[in-house]
């Protein structure tokens, strides 16, 4: 009776024990951690490098003052845009006014003179028919003939010299574009004949050019992956996080390696229609060098760092994460990650709440929705 009594209690507490690690694995499995898991994106990627550079307009044009004289004023509101031809700078006309009225006056009496020797020369060689007149007469006759025509040349030249100088007092704009501050005041005096005198600058902004260096070696293995042409396109960003990104259309090379730097100039174009870009921003130059045909790609907010570099947590059939080292490349779209080791295209990962998980921790997966 009395081991009978035993084998019922051993029974009702071996019952109890089950049931008791029954019940906590549920719970264990009813607690595991729900996780937002995805797929790597698989598609063609172009790989890039950046590389430091700045703009500069199509021209930048000093605006001078060639002529001595009193500024008259300025005809342009500083900072906006001028058209060609529009009148910037006025020195001083008037001297340069009568210059030109006593050309005109000279060349008139030039013109007379020559006039009157043409018509002595002719009776000259009428008269030396008659024998009323020398040979010496007759060659002194031609003689002013040749002066008289010098003198006209001579005095259509000092015409033009002077509408020249004329010209020069009315300064114009050569070109359609941005205008900087006068660098003197209405009343100062310009000896522009002396040597010409900068009284702003015209920048011409409808077309920019993007500078930057690559190194030979980085130019030799573009070459070697597969010719690249001077009309490829690239893209470079103005400010920091992509703020302004526009595409420039590569126009330049440099003939040669510039020995101290070990590197080639490159210069692209592109448009400036709106005016936006301004010559002598700095700007970030991204140049494509290489396309990986079947590119595996996750969130880049999705990878971890450590002492031993970049990590992700994948998880597998049987639902357990598993902490996974990864070799990563470029960002592509601003928000993916090329990763080049370290993942399979049908893994999944885990894409929120890093955090959160542990190398071998049970989780309850949930496929993100494909964007």
């Amino acid at each position: 009776m009395h081991n009978t009594m035993k084998r019922i209690i051993f029974a009702i507490t071996l019952t109890t024990i089950i049931g008791s690690c029954s019940e906590k694995k549920e719970n264990i499995a009813a607690t595991s951690l729900p996780i937002e898991v995805a797929h790597p994106v698989i598609q063609e990627v172009t790989l890039t490098r950046e590389y430091p550079g700045y703009l500069d307009a199509d021209a930048t044009v000093a605006i001078v003052g060639r002529v001595n004289g009193t500024l008259e004023g300025s005809y342009y509101t500083a900072g906006q845009r001028v058209k060609k031809d529009n009148i910037l700078f006025i020195i001083e006309p008037t001297l340069y006014k009568d210059a030109v009225k006593q050309a005109e006056a000279a060349l008139q009496t030039a013109k007379a003179n020559l006039e009157y020797a043409e018509n002595n020369y002719e009776r000259m060689k009428i008269a030396i028919k008659r024998n009323a007149v020398s040979q010496i007469e007759l060659l002194q006759a031609q003689t002013n003939v040749e002066t008289g025509k010098a003198a006209v040349s001579n005095a259509e030249a000092q015409l033009s010299t002077a509408k020249t100088n004329l010209g020069y007092c009315y300064i114009k704009a050569p070109h359609d574009g941005l205008m900087s501050l006068s660098t003197l005041s209405t009343g100062s005096y310009i000896a522009g004949a002396v040597s010409p005198v900068t009284l702003a600058t015209l920048y011409k902004d409808d077309i920019m050019y993007a500078y930057f260096d690559i190194t030979d070696n980085e130019w030799l293995q573009r070459q070697k992956r597969g010719k690249v042409e001077q009309d490829d396109y690239i893209t470079f960003n103005l400010g920091g996080d992509n703020y302004f990104r526009r595409k420039a259309k590569m126009d330049y090379l440099s003939p040669n390696v510039e020995l101290s730097t070990g590197t080639l100039r490159v210069r692209a174009e592109l448009k400036n229609n709106d005016g936006f870009l301004k010559a002598g921003s700095y700007i970030s130059v991204i140049l494509p060098y290489k396309k990986v045909e079947d590119g595996i790609l996750i969130k880049d907010a999705s990878i971890g760092t450590d002492q031993l570099g970049k990590f992700i947590y994948i998880v597998n059939n049987s639902d357990i994460a598993e902490y996974r080292h990864i070799e990563t490349g470029d960002v592509v779209n601003d928000s993916m990650r090329l990763v080049t080791s370290g993942l399979k295209k049908d893994e999944r990962y885990v894409t929120k709440g890093l955090m959160k998980v542990r190398n071998g921790m049970k989780v309850t997966p949930i496929m993100e929705k494909e964007q």
